[in-house]
């Protein structure tokens, strides 16, 4: 049995399993660093501007101020 499984492996040209999944797996840290550095650098620019007072929003789902007294 190793012998035709080691005959096929010779008989195949091409990459290696192995070799195919370091591919796509570089491929996908790649995609992923890109991601990353453009998400870090779209905070580097939201930090160069100055901090804006946020209107109160009536809407607001989570309220973060304290509830009026009646």
């Amino acid at each position: 049995m190793n012998a035709l499984i080691m005959a096929s492996e010779a008989a195949t040209p091409g990459l290696s399993a192995h070799t195919w999944s370091l591919l796509i797996g570089g491929g996908i840290f790649v995609a992923l660093m890109i991601l990353l550095l453009i998400t870090v650098s779209y905070t580097n620019v939201g930090n160069r501007h100055s901090v804006k007072d946020e209107e109160q929003d009536i809407h607001r789902q989570f309220k973060t101020h304290q509830p009026h007294s009646h």
